[in-house]
């Protein structure tokens, strides 16, 4: 073939360029319109969702605090069926002070608290509401889920079986406990509203311990006497005669004591509907405090590796190559910094983690809500509901680090000095739903 017999001529340049042309339009104008019936085929299926899961709200009561008027409902909703792990920090640890007073933020201001718990705050530069993504830990997800979906949910809280109660001694006891109860119940109804959890099941109740013996459910929430209460369901199960006899190691790894999700979906429900709830809470602060004594300030072949040493290589500017191997000798403000950064180089721990997502109270309705600032009178007087044997009581020792002192809110005061006023605010901000449902005193911050 010569050369010249390979140029195409313009007429067929033309003709091959137009059928090109008109194919790649057709192409587009098909994938735009598939594209608009697959949004609007979500958009209808998430509206009847929404009207099947019948969103309501209760009027407001005196009693429950009002949440700041910059939250909107939806986001106080979202954060109480479906918290996230992140959290507020400035992706760059440069410069750790400038870092948390990123003038781009959205500005959230609380306004006057008129509730019981004090003084107003104001809290200015917070960051947006968190969303949680949750690891799902089950084969066969979507089909329990679907499954629990249709049943009723949230299950409701009972009235507590007083009839093992004879001593008149715990009136004044039971009189807190029920205006608790009422309080968190109230709180839940009125800013909770009733929609489907999106979160697994598995994962909502993987903190919860079981008892059959006596039908208890505990959540454990660490920091919070969760170790003397697991030498107590030890004993009440029989597998101890004392929990003075019970070490710290078997209660933490002995792995005696059964969860709530090593059930399968009915044994759950089963349980959920029927055995009785109880959550102990603690100060966010002085719980956060107490987490960061026990975990960074002795010995931990566990915490110093993990989370001390990727802690110092991100908040710690040069530091040296002892601290980056060992991790030990990790600052308070350190840790503060890690657990306020949107991308904390290792994952949140349960020591630190919101109570609202370790046992999610606004889905799970607890019948006895119990407070570390009170741990032993109402942790007695929940074994005299439940019928335990007269001589259990509730252990008050310090099984770890004994000699030193007890984080209280003095303790807490030294640490926090340390911070600035933003820090301050930006980990109140991080624990605000926990001391809205349990009706703890806003902070001095």
């Amino acid at each position: 073939m010569q050369p010249s017999e390979m140029v195409m001529n313009p007429k067929q340049v033309f003709l091959s360029v137009l059928i090109f042309g008109v194919a790649g339009l057709l192409l587009f104008m098909y994938l735009q319109v598939w594209i608009e019936e697959q949004h609007t085929g979500r958009v209808e299926q998430k509206r009847e969702q929404r009207a099947a899961s019948g969103k309501m709200l209760w009027d407001p009561k005196p009693h429950v605090p009002p949440i700041p008027r910059a939250l909107s409902l939806e986001k106080l909703q979202d954060h109480i069926t479906n918290q996230n792990p992140k959290s507020h920090m400035s992706e760059d640890p440069k410069n750790k002070e400038e870092n948390l007073l990123n003038s781009e933020r959205p500005i959230r201001v609380f306004t006057e608290n008129n509730h019981s718990q004090g003084e107003a705050q104001v809290l200015s530069r917070i960051t947006g509401s968190p969303t949680i993504q949750l690891i799902e830990k089950h084969q066969g997800t979507k089909t329990l889920f679907r499954k629990f979906s249709e049943m009723n949910w949230p299950v409701d809280i009972r009235p507590l079986n007083k009839s093992l109660v004879t001593d008149s001694k715990w009136r004044r006891i039971d009189a807190t406990q029920e205006k608790r109860r009422s309080f968190l119940q109230e709180f839940c109804k009125k800013y909770g509203g009733v929609s489907r959890p999106q979160s697994h099941l598995f994962h909502m109740v993987s903190r919860i311990y079981v008892e059959d013996k006596h039908k208890i459910l505990y959540c454990e929430v660490p920091k919070a006497g969760c170790s003397n209460w697991k030498r107590i369901l030890m004993v009440l199960n029989g597998l101890a005669p004392s929990t003075y006899n019970i070490s710290h190691d078997a209660v933490h790894y002995g792995k005696h004591l059964k969860k709530l999700d090593s059930f399968d979906l009915k044994g759950i429900y089963a349980r959920l509907n029927t055995y009785t709830k109880a959550v102990f809470v603690r100060d966010p602060m002085e719980r956060l405090v107490s987490a960061f004594r026990d975990k960074f300030e002795h010995p931990n072949s566990y915490y110093h590796p993990v989370f001390g040493k990727a802690i110092i290589k991100k908040y710690r500017p040069n530091a040296c190559e002892e601290e980056l191997n060992n991790g030990s000798g990790v600052k308070f403000k350190e840790f503060i910094h890690y657990l306020l950064d949107s991308h904390r180089p290792v994952g949140m721990d349960i020591h630190w983690e919101k109570i609202s997502k370790l046992c999610y109270p606004c889905l799970i309705h607890y019948d006895f809500v119990g407070k570390f600032e009170t741990l032993e009178e109402d942790a007695n007087y929940f074994l005299q509901l439940i019928g335990a044997p007269k001589r259990l009581k509730f252990p008050n020792f310090k099984d770890r680090h004994s000699s030193d002192k007890r984080t209280n809110a003095q303790v807490v005061r030294q640490y926090l000095k340390d911070l600035t006023r933003t820090e301050r605010q930006l980990i109140y901000d991080f624990y605000y739903l926990d001391y809205l449902m349990f009706n703890y005193t806003t902070p001095f911050l």
